[in-house]
């Protein structure tokens, strides 16, 4: 396996989002009958972009040298640096609080981690789930390519490294990427996709890319490579991209797929391939945050009744699924937090019947904020465990 110098030494913080495990296989009955999840080309290209673009002094060898010298390289060093430390303090340790205190079941730890509507949030998934083997994306947004060195080194720097770091302040300051913000930055604007965007959130939380692939779905629902620049012949590209990293705490190894596939029940019901990919995702953990409440709609009633079906457990907040679907004969539902009604624009979709279970009792404490109304209102978290 490549090996890398770890990432510790160069970002203390790195220690309160990594757990202590040894290296994990991937569940064999959570993934894809013919998935090869061993395929992946190791080689360092990826590793150098996003160290760079995050902020981060490259490894030995790393083609971006000459820029980290430079002063604005540097200065925008200095800016994300005190950005990931207010984070830290005010956000992370919580999440890693609740992880230890609520996430360390060991059946939760062995699945595979499905994230629906999920943008480029590589953060949130491996701070909840940091000892999974693999991880499954699925958002509307472009996979996108990986920049040359030569494209990052012809861009004007300041204005570039200006718009890298705005991409990241929506998750850093609020615990969400805004979806009209993901519509302005990972379409062509600041990157072509969200590969960019992950790649960033994976190493400054402690990893180190091993390596990454172009992969789309073929018409099984198999996970197969494609050329960077495949074109579909149908609505339903199923593009995507895998990647293959390590945590530097421990050296265990995981995989990260994320597609870009449109969930709503109008694409995803002449989605066959993907309908087929999701029905071998039996047995996964599925989270759910800051989704602007598309599980509530009738339009997407198909992913809702996929996930009801196929999860081992649900971790949410109540932009989730609707309470009203957690059967107590099949559920086992533990509340976090607090619950009055949605923030702001969301305010419609208040859940009568999940207030009042908050209002008898039996919510733990959540020691951190998270998705929608972020510092402003109190938070809230749903997991729902399946009985057996």
């Amino acid at each position: 396996m490549l090996r890398r110098r770890s990432l510790l030494a160069l970002f203390p913080l790195a220690v309160l989002f990594s757990g202590c495990s040894a290296p994990r296989r991937v569940a064999a009955e959570s993934l894809p009958k013919e998935q090869q999840i061993d395929s992946v080309p190791h080689a360092r290209e990826a590793n150098d972009v996003a160290r760079y673009l995050a902020g981060m002094p490259g490894t030995p060898g790393s083609p971006y040298a000459a820029l980290e010298e430079r002063d604005v390289w540097k200065e925008h060093r200095r800016i994300v640096d005190a950005a990931w430390l207010e984070a830290a303090s005010e956000q992370f340790s919580g999440l890693r609080k609740f992880q230890m205190d609520e996430l360390s079941d060991p059946a939760l730890q062995t699945a595979t981690v499905f994230y629906p509507f999920s943008g480029p949030d590589s953060l949130t998934t491996t701070l909840y789930f940091p000892h999974n083997p693999l991880y499954v994306m699925v958002a509307l947004e472009p996979a996108g390519t990986l920049p040359t060195p030569r494209q990052i080194a012809a861009k004007q720097t300041p204005q570039y490294l200006s718009a890298i770091r705005e991409t990241m302040a929506s998750e850093l300051g609020r615990s969400f990427f805004i979806t009209r913000q993901m519509d302005r930055q990972f379409r062509g604007q600041v990157t072509d996709g969200l590969l960019v965007p992950i790649l960033q959130l994976l190493v400054r939380s402690g990893h180190t890319i091993v390596g990454f692939r172009y992969v789309r779905l073929d018409e099984t629902g198999q996970v197969i490579d494609r050329a960077a620049a495949y074109h579909a012949s149908t609505r339903y590209g199923n593009k995507g991209i895998e990647i293959e990293f390590q945590n530097d705490a421990d050296s265990s190894v995981h995989h990260l797929f994320y597609f870009s596939v449109n969930l709503s029940n109008d694409r995803l019901r002449e989605n066959t391939p993907f309908q087929l990919y999701l029905s071998n995702l039996t047995g996964a953990v599925s989270m759910l945050k800051a989704t602007s409440y598309m599980p509530h709609q009738p339009g997407f009633s198909m992913i809702r009744d996929a996930l009801l079906r196929n999860s081992r457990a649900i971790l949410q907040d109540d932009s989730g699924l609707p309470f009203k679907y957690f059967a107590k004969d099949q559920w086992k539902l533990q509340l976090y937090g607090e619950y009055t009604r949605p923030y702001g624009s969301f305010r419609w979709e208040e859940q009568a019947d999940l207030r009042e279970a908050y209002r008898t009792g039996g919510a733990r404490p959540l020691p951190m904020h998270v998705g929608y109304g972020f510092r402003r209102i109190t938070s809230n978290l749903l997991l729902a465990t399946r009985l057996k």
